[in-house]
């Protein structure tokens, strides 16, 4: 009977490994890639591993274009947009999640709905705005909105506060605290999980993102990574050997956060009613 139960729950394992798999595919190809000549990137059939691997490639790249300096920058702009965003948006999810003033559920809807306009609709708008503030070329405009609450994180945040019970609050306001206080001491050490949860996702999308710096940066001295990849396209092609290779470094980072923090961010997408 024991046997059978073990039996069972590994048959339920056997499609995640296959699923966790098929997403490992595309980076154990750009591992691949980046220690592959141009003669083994275009040979048929194609090679898993490259031999003999030509290590070089990450050199080369570092050589080709500054990358220390747009990785120096990406972690700027990064580095702020994650502080943005975790200082707003558990302080604006609280006060839709846990406040009660007039029209607040309204004020959340118009939040939300936000989050299905796309950025072209917004992309000229803002940069006109911008322009005009004398903001481009500088990191601002890639960090400030992160500052103002990003609807996203606003409504992970107000679901994680409606998930945790009133008791706690209750109890310090009849001691007579205020609501700073109730915030500072009782909220924000409960909601670890869900910050860590918001700090992850913040500093994917930043790190990761291209059409922004694309817009504001114009400079190639501020460029972050993201653009600096693109120096690796020209009109005779693309040397996909140093991409793939600077491609990897790039994004050691997130796998690096993510492995110290996958506890927490588990922790945090469940009590948020966030799903993968």
């Amino acid at each position: 009977m024991r046997m059978k139960r073990r039996i069972k729950s590994a048959l339920k394992y056997i499609p995640l490994c296959l699923a966790g798999l098929f997403f490992l595919v595309p980076f154990i190809w750009l591992i691949s890639t980046s220690l592959k000549s141009s003669d083994q990137i275009f040979s048929y059939p194609p090679k898993w591993i490259p031999k003999p691997a030509k290590f070089s490639n990450y050199r080369e790249a570092f050589e080709a274009i500054p990358y220390l300096k747009y990785i120096l920058n990406t972690m700027k702009t990064t580095s702020l947009a994650v502080l943005g965003n975790v200082l707003s948006a558990p302080m604006i999810g609280y006060a839709f999640g846990k406040l009660k003033w007039p029209g607040r559920d309204k004020v959340f809807m118009l939040v939300v709905a936000t989050m299905m306009l796309p950025f072209t609709v917004t992309m000229i708008p803002l940069y006109s705005l911008f322009s005009k503030l004398g903001w481009i070329n500088t990191y601002i405009p890639l960090v400030l909105p992160d500052f103002l609450g990003t609807a996203y994180f606003i409504f992970l945040m107000r679901q994680f506060y409606r998930n945790l019970p009133d008791e706690f609050m209750e109890a310090a306001r009849i001691d007579g605290a205020s609501e700073l206080w109730v915030y500072a001491r009782i909220a924000l050490p409960l909601e670890k999980p869900a910050i860590v949860t918001v700090a992850l996702f913040s500093f994917v999308w930043s790190w990761t993102d291209f059409m922004g710096p694309l817009i504001y940066l114009t400079k190639s001295t501020k460029w972050t990574i993201s653009l600096g990849l693109s120096q690796f396209t020209n009109t005779y092609g693309v040397d996909w050997a140093l991409l793939m290779a600077a491609s990897a470094i790039a994004i050691l980072p997130m796998i690096i956060l993510f492995f110290f923090l996958q506890n927490y961010f588990v922790e945090g997408s469940m009590s948020s009613g966030v799903k993968g």
